[in-house]
C-alpha cells in the first residue's frame, strides 16, 4: 500500500492513543519551535490522547525539556520526554563500575552523568568511551576526531554512543552528531553500542512512560529514515513522516513534496508509513503551518 500525503494530524489522530514524537526536525529546528507541530500535539492531547517526545539528544530529559521552553514548546504540548541520555546511563554506569570513563562532546552534555557513580578520565586511562557529540559540532568534522579515535581504538575499549544521529538540521544547516563518530569507530574495528532511536530499548522506555498503550494505538512521528521510522517500523508501530526534515532537499519544495519521490525513497529504504505531510501541523491551514518563527 503506497503512502498517502495528508493535510494534518487530525486526518488520522482518532485512530490513536498515544503518539511518541521525535523532537529535532519535527518540533523544532534547533533554533525554533514549529508553531504548528506544537499546536498539533497540544489538540491531540486536548482530545485525550497522550504524547511522549522520544529523542536522541544524549542528556537526560531536564535540560531537554528547558531547551524545548526555550525554543517556544510548552509543557502542555507532552505527558513525558525520553532522550538516549536517559538510557545510556544505564549503560554508562556498567562500565564505571570498571574505572575511569573517558566524555567525547561538547560540556554542555556533562548533564548526562549527574547523579551517577562516573569518573571522568582522559583516553589514556579509560575503561570506555562515552560519545555524546563533537566539542564544537558547528565548525568540527569527525575527520578532526580520527587521531583520538585511533588513539583509543589502540587500546581496544569499547565506545557507548549516546546519540545515534549523524546529522542533525540546525536552522537549515546540517551538523554532525555523535553517530558519525561512533561510525568511524566501528570502521577502525572497535566495539560501539548504540543507544537511542532507532533501538528497541528506547521505544520500551517512552511507551512505558506512557502507560504500555496497544502498541497499534500508537502513533510515531518523525523525519528520519534511519532512525524514527526504522524504529518504529522495529517496533511494530505505525509511523507519520515529516518530509521538511533531515530529508527536505531529496523531496523538492519543502512545503510541497513531491510524491513518487517521497514514495520511491520509501520504497528504497524498505520503509513502511501510514502517512506523509510537510511538517506537522493539526490541519491545513493551522497556525505556522509553513512558518519556523517561533511561538509568540
Amino acid at each position: 500500500m503506497q503512502a498517502e500525503e495528508i493535510s494534518g494530524l487530525a486526518e488520522i489522530a482518532a485512530d490513536y492513543e498515544a503518539i511518541l514524537c521525535d523532537v529535532w526536525g519535527v518540533i523544532h529546528n534547533g533554533v525554533a519551535a514549529h508553531p504548528g507541530a506544537v499546536e498539533a500535539l497540544c489538540r491531540f492531547r486536548e482530545k485525550g490522547g497522550r504524547v511522549a517526545l522520544i529523542t536522541n539528544a544524549p542528556r537526560p530529559n531536564g535540560p531537554v525539556r528547558e531547551q524545548l521552553l526555550a525554543l517556544g514548546c510548552p509543557d502542555d504540548a507532552y505527558d513525558a520526554i525520553v532522550t538516549s541520555g536517559d538510557v545510556t546511563r544505564q549503560a554508562i554506569s556498567g562500565y564505571a563500575k570498571k574505572g575511569g570513563i573517558c566524555h567525547i562532546g561538547p560540556d554542555r552534555d556533562l548533564s548526562l552523568y549527574d547523579g551517577l557513580d562516573v569518573t571522568l578520565v582522559g583516553p589514556d586511562e579509560a575503561v570506555a568511551i562515552s560519545c555524546t557529540g563533537l566539542s564544537e559540532d558547528d565548525v568540527e568534522t569527525p575527520d578532526d576526531y580520527r587521531p583520538l579515535l585511533e588513539r583509543l581504538a589502540g587500546r581496544g575499549i569499547p565506545m557507548v554512543c549516546a546519540n545515534p544521529d549523524v546529522v542533525v538540521e540546525r536552522g537549515g544547516t546540517l551538523v554532525w552528531c555523535a553517530g558519525a563518530l561512533a561510525e568511524l569507530y566501528e570502521e577502525l574495528g572497535c566495539e560501539v553500542i548504540l543507544v537511542g532511536k532507532p533501538f528497541a530499548p528506547m521505544y520500551d522506555a517512552a511507551l512505558a512512560t506512557l502507560g504500555h498503550p496497544s502498541r497499534e494505538k500508537v502513533l510515531a512521528i518523525g523525519d528520519a529514515f534511519n532512525t524514527d521510522i526504522r524504529g518504529a517500523n522495529q517496533a511494530g508501530i505505525d509511523c507519520l513522516m515529516v518530509t521538511a526534515g533531515i530529508h527536505a532537499h531529496e523531496f523538492g519544495h519543502p512545503e510541497k513534496p513531491d510524491l513518487d519521490r517521497v514514495r520511491s525513497r520509501l520504497i528504497e529504504e524498505e520503509r513502511h508509513v501510514v502517512a506523509f505531510l510537510p511538517r506537522l501541523v493539526w490541519s491545513a491551514g493551522g497556525a505556522g503551518a509553513t512558518s519556523s518563527d517561533p511561538l509568540r
